[in-house]
């Protein structure tokens, strides 16, 4: 069982602890918090709570998790498009539509089963539901991803995250013409109170997120861009170009309601990755070319 302890301050006062354990615990739903909560595992100062109660100074809050119901997850002869495979790490580019790993309501079709057919050996430090998987791509976001095949691997490129030495650009297609060439958001990123299946940019119980763009080519009302992740917070990338006034293109939770060139997710594409080798400590890096729609869109914006 997983347990965490959490001190309230000042800044969170009158925060539901609902929303509280699924602001600090981003792997939980909201559903399965007030699960916990009913279940008397998320307790304030080792009391039972209700999911209503607002935090004071000094509360302590303590979230139990039980260890998750093995879900079987079956390999499944999905093609993937290899770029690098040895004894340490595979990178794969992943294509839009696919889910890196199962969930509860969605065991078949996503990366994790794939990989499990291709390969006999992957990292276990995040479980059955996530073996190897070191970072993750939103489901239509394209693009290169790492993933590891044994725990020493997973610890090398966790920790190269943690320190932002991986290299990690991005093309993303947004709305309106940004005038400036390049620049760089700083702003951090949190759940949105508001839309529990978002994230926003807050300055309440967040962390920091910086992203660097850079403009490369202009189409009127459309702007091209390369984005580079310092940090890897969950829809960064789509979530600080919405808060600076540039959503991404297709973006159906982020961007513009109105459909555009009829695309079912964001025109966002992990182009190029570039990380420490886990046992050879060389540096590697790779570049995957742009997917078919993401073209076609392209070439239409420059007739």
């Amino acid at each position: 069982m997983e347990i965490y302890s959490f001190n309230i301050e000042q800044q969170q006062v009158k925060t539901r602890v609902d929303v509280f354990s699924t602001i600090h615990c981003q792997e939980l739903s909201r559903s399965y918090v007030q699960k916990l909560i009913e279940e008397g595992l998320i307790t304030i100062n080792g009391q039972p709570t209700k999911a209503n109660y607002k935090l004071r100074v000094g509360d302590e809050v303590t979230i139990k998790i039980p260890p998750a119901e093995e879900l079987r997850v079956n390999p499944e002869d999905i093609p993937l498009d290899i770029y690098f495979e040895d004894k340490d790490v595979i990178v794969v580019n992943k294509p839009r539509g696919m889910v890196v790993h199962p969930a509860e309501g969605n065991t078949s079709g996503t990366l994790v089963n794939a990989l499990l057919y291709h390969c006999k050996d992957l990292s276990g430090i995040n479980g059955v539901l996530r073996p190897g998987i070191v970072h993750r791509l939103d489901k239509d976001t394209s693009g290169l991803i790492m993933v590891a095949k044994n725990d020493q691997a997973h610890q090398s490129l966790a920790h190269q995250l943690k320190e932002r030495t991986v290299t990690r650009r991005y093309r993303a297609l947004v709305h309106h013409n940004i005038k400036e060439t390049q620049g760089t958001i700083n702003a951090p990123i949190g759940r949105d109170p508001k839309d529990r299946q978002k994230m926003t940019v807050t300055e309440r119980n967040s962390k920091p997120a910086v992203t660097h763009f850079q403009v490369l080519e202009r189409f009127g009302n459309y702007t091209l861009l390369e984005c580079r992740l310092e940090t890897g917070r969950t829809h960064q990338i789509r979530v600080h170009l919405t808060y600076i006034g540039y959503p991404l293109v297709g973006d159906p939770k982020y961007g513009l309601k109105k459909p555009h060139f009829d695309l079912e997710g964001q025109l966002l594409h992990a182009m190029i990755l570039g990380f420490q080798h886990p046992s050879s400590g060389s540096y590697l890096e790779f570049s995957a070319p742009l997917p078919e729609v993401f073209q076609r869109v392209l070439n239409q914006l420059k007739l």
